[in-house]
């Protein structure tokens, strides 16, 4: 390994380490996964052999092959993004949704984490920090190491600059930060930046489990 790259892997270890002894404090399960492949087997360890598992709008559990492993265990999966692959009506889209919820654990990722331990999120329809506040039994979160950011400040600049306006392009969403790759609090009617979360601490009735990983994932 050249000195450049352990230079960066020294960082990187720093500011991981220093996230994960701060959403400790904040009461939070936190660990470390050096790769992919110990990303998704940490996430499965939380996942009990019934369990009926809710999955957030997340690029990272794609980008992990969550879905299909979960699948492929035998789990009752609700992922609307599937659903909305496959053709379902907005009906029972909305109604996996609810699902996700109730679900025994819901996993996710985050658009942003914070080196004092807090997590940051935009949403455009809710369900997902829902989720992610209360109603699972078990909450799930998956963050490259490209979501770490020093403050609360600098969280809010990336989701709104960085992962906001890629999403949107995802989505073929028509909104000025598609064109412009930055935030203008529009007023589209297509904008998905409408609610905004910031867990400052473990909530009192749900459990949160964050796994940081040492790769680049999602947006």
């Amino acid at each position: 390994m050249s000195d450049l790259l352990k230079a960066r892997e020294w960082y990187n270890e720093l500011k991981v380490e220093k996230t994960i002894e701060a959403l400790k404090k904040n009461g939070f399960e936190a660990l470390y996964a050096s790769n992919k492949e110990e990303a998704v087997s940490r996430v499965l360890d939380f996942v009990a052999p019934e369990a009926v598992v809710g999955l957030g709008g997340s690029v990272t559990l794609r980008e992990l092959g969550l879905p299909d492993k979960l699948r492929g265990r035998g789990h009752e999966v609700a992922d609307h993004w599937e659903a909305v692959r496959r053709g379902a009506t907005s009906d029972e889209v909305l109604e996996i949704r609810r699902q996700q919820i109730n679900s025994d654990v819901f996993i996710t990722s985050t658009n942003a984490v914070t080196e004092n331990g807090e997590l940051i999120n935009i949403d455009g329809g809710g369900q997902r920090v829902a989720a992610m506040i209360f109603g699972p039994k078990r909450v799930v979160v998956v963050a490259g190491i490209n979501k770490i950011v020093s403050d609360l400040q600098g969280g809010l600049d990336r989701v709104r600059n960085i992962a906001s306006p890629m999403n949107a392009r995802r989505l073929n969403r028509k909104t000025p930060c598609v064109v412009t790759g930055i935030c203008s609090d529009c007023d589209s009617p297509d904008r998905i930046c409408n609610a905004t979360t910031i867990i400052h601490k473990k909530m009192g009735n749900t459990d949160i489990a964050i796994i940081l990983v040492g790769e680049k994932l999602g947006y």
